[in-house]
């Protein structure tokens, strides 16, 4: 099948190219013969029900500092000129991706959009998990110091609080446990973010890593595991963690099956879900998952290969 792709993405000239998975879909594309397109997602435009952006043809490789060429930009229709759309932008996830998700929707049926735009804004990381809440730690999203409070006094020991739409560990903080700086963190979080936060209690097995499994189009596509580095206990690899190559736990692999059906049904091909201690499920990572070149490294498998296979199938599907 030859398809013509175009992907939403931050500029390619700031990625790292031997951990970006949206560099290495754009190459395994290239691989099959499929064009592919780039542009930025402030350059969509909606007008009289006709999307556009201002893309350029692009060709990647493998060499840093020149790893790819890109032609001149022109405006292209995402119907007439694109099959699919690769929505791969880093979050925020704010009004501003939101809108994208808005615009992109009205691709439906015509060309395809991984992942599912609306089931991408109706799924941010830190609260679709919440329909698996089961399989989570203890977990309070709020903004009141009271509620915060109560939940602490459930829950003795230190806490981790996290912004409800953050990314890459960023503001990820622990609290001891005697509370001493919860209510100057409370400030500054509400400072900072009108939504409420998450709070989960610290979990010591961190130190033991914090596993990365990919799932494609519902089934499991591999993991690593990432430890935190010296003096953090945020383990993502942005935040200075390391990969490693891992395995499942039966835990792991019955959140796996538990959940791959959803997100078959939403539209979500490419996930990355996080797990800590082998069996607490932290989030669900639909915006820009990461973390496919690591595992392939460690494993010799192909997943921009089985991303772009469930994408064909989709395809196919659409249009039967």
């Amino acid at each position: 099948m030859t398809l013509r792709v175009a992907v939403q993405m931050d500029p390619l000239e700031t990625i790292n190219i031997n951990g970006d998975s949206s560099f290495a879909l754009m190459e395994k594309a290239q691989q099959r013969g499929y064009s592919v397109l780039h542009y930025d997602v402030k350059s969509l435009a909606l007008d009289e029900g006709r999307l556009t952006a201002w893309a350029a043809p692009v060709e990647v490789r493998r060499e840093a500092g020149n790893h790819y060429t890109a032609q001149d930009r022109r405006k292209i229709d995402l119907v007439k000129d694109v099959d699919v759309v690769l929505m791969r932008q880093d979050p925020p996830f704010d009004l501003s991706y939101i809108t994208a998700t808005f615009l992109l929707e009205r691709l439906q049926g015509q060309t395809l959009v991984v992942n599912d735009p609306a089931s991408v804004r109706n799924a941010p990381e830190k609260v679709f998990v919440l329909d698996f809440a089961h399989f989570m730690p203890p977990t309070l999203i709020a903004r009141r110091i009271e509620d915060v409070r109560e939940f602490h006094a459930k829950h003795p020991g230190d806490l981790v609080m996290k912004p409800l739409h953050g990314n890459g560990g960023k503001a990820v903080v622990r609290i001891p446990a005697d509370g001493s700086n919860l209510g100057a963190l409370c400030e500054l979080f509400d400072n900072a973010w009108v939504e409420p936060h998450m709070f989960q209690p610290f979990l010591p097995d961190i130190s033991l890593g914090d596993k990365r499994i990919v799932l494609v189009d519902g089934e499991i596509a591999g993991a690593i595991n990432r430890r935190p580095g010296a003096g953090e206990f945020r383990s993502n690899l942005a935040a200075g963690g390391s990969a490693e190559a891992t395995t499942l736990t039966a835990r792991e692999e019955e959140i796996c099956v538990a959940m791959g059906p959803e997100l078959k049904r939403r539209g979500l091909v490419f996930v990355g879900i996080d797990v800590i201690g082998g069996k607490w499920l932290t989030e669900i990572n639909v915006t820009s998952p990461t973390g496919i070149l690591a595992i392939d490294r460690f494993n010799g498998t192909d997943t921009p290969g089985l991303i772009w296979d469930a994408i064909e199938r989709r395809l196919a599907g659409m249009r039967r």
